[in-house]
């Protein structure tokens, strides 16, 4: 059986107010549920900046195009370079969200009407019934985006 590791990575320092009052302002702008979403977002951004800090030792120009191009699908690079990657902050990943996404096409009332849709299934991307606020949406996927 295989077994399920944790895909985020809990704060060092658990009381730390300036981060508590960060968290929570983005929380409330982005209509997330959990804090786990939040830490799981700065997770998939720590493994991309680790990476490209990596490239940028080794000069690998393959690996180097692969996750510039990647990043660019997704629409969080707009053409760019490792340095920019580097620059990336959580909120370049929560905009990239389908929940963001549908409250800032305007087709829910707020963040947490659009997690709502999605959440009971009435969000369909690319012809596709998508269950998960998380979903990361590619810039292509964008205007496919239909809500019942």
């Amino acid at each position: 059986m295989r077994r399920l590791r944790k895909k985020y990575e809990m704060p060092r320092r658990p009381w730390d107010k300036e981060r508590i009052e960060e968290e929570k302002s983005i929380m409330k702008e982005y209509g997330l549920k959990r804090k786990k979403e939040l830490w799981r977002s700065e997770a998939i951004l720590r493994k991309w900046r680790r990476i490209a800090k990596g490239l940028i030792g080794k000069r690998d120009e393959k690996k180097e195009k692969e996750l510039i191009q990647k990043l660019n699908v997704l629409g969080i690079l707009n053409g760019g370079s490792l340095d920019d990657i580097l620059g990336l902050t959580v909120r370049n990943i929560l905009e990239r969200r389908l929940q963001t996404i549908i409250f800032r096409k305007g087709l829910a009332n707020s963040p947490k009407h659009a997690r709502q849709l999605i959440v009971h299934g009435h969000v369909k991307v690319s012809g596709r019934k998508i269950l998960y606020p998380s979903y990361l949406v590619k810039k292509e996927e964008e205007d496919k985006i239909e809500v019942k």
